[in-house]
């Protein structure tokens, strides 16, 4: 299988989709923000000094997805029409788990829109917890549903 974002020279290019149909596409990815436990007490206390910690993330994750398309260079602007983050405190982790689910129509997936959602609110919680805790590690970023377009189904074991 070859990688299409590149030619048969081998340059980069923008994949051409004109020629595929419009349908239905989702995609779901996740990732984790781990922390010390004073940290995430601290977030699920409500008291960080930034404010609302998960709330400004999920806002972040949904800004991320929306601009995709400017981040990624070879991703087609799509017009996405949903994007949901699920932010959960997870005391065992000790830390934070975030799922974000993005939905279209169009003529490619939105697995590039998910991860960059996911990503985006990870980051923007390891921003506003710093100050206490310069050691949180984000992992876990990956894809664990598309649906949609001629590739169908795939879901991460």
């Amino acid at each position: 299988m070859a990688l299409t974002h590149f030619d048969a020279g081998g340059n980069a290019h923008m994949v051409d989709v004109s020629d595929k149909a419009a349908s239905a596409r989702i995609a779901v990815a996740e990732g984790h923000v781990s922390m010390a436990r004073e940290t995430f007490d601290i977030i699920a206390e409500g008291r960080a000094r930034k404010g609302d910690v998960l709330g400004v993330a999920r806002l972040a994750g949904i800004m991320g997805a929306k601009r995709t398309s400017d981040l990624i260079p070879l991703c087609h602007p799509l017009p996405v029409t949903k994007v949901a983050l699920d932010l959960t405190l997870d005391p065992d982790l000790p830390g934070v788990r975030i799922a974000a689910t993005v939905k279209t129509t169009g003529q490619t997936g939105v697995e590039m829109e998910a991860l960059t959602a996911v990503s985006t609110a990870a980051l923007t919680v390891y921003d506003m917890a710093k100050a206490v805790d310069r050691a949180m590690q984000i992992g876990g970023i990956r894809v664990v549903l598309k649906d949609g377009g001629k590739s169908g189904r795939y879901e991460a074991e």
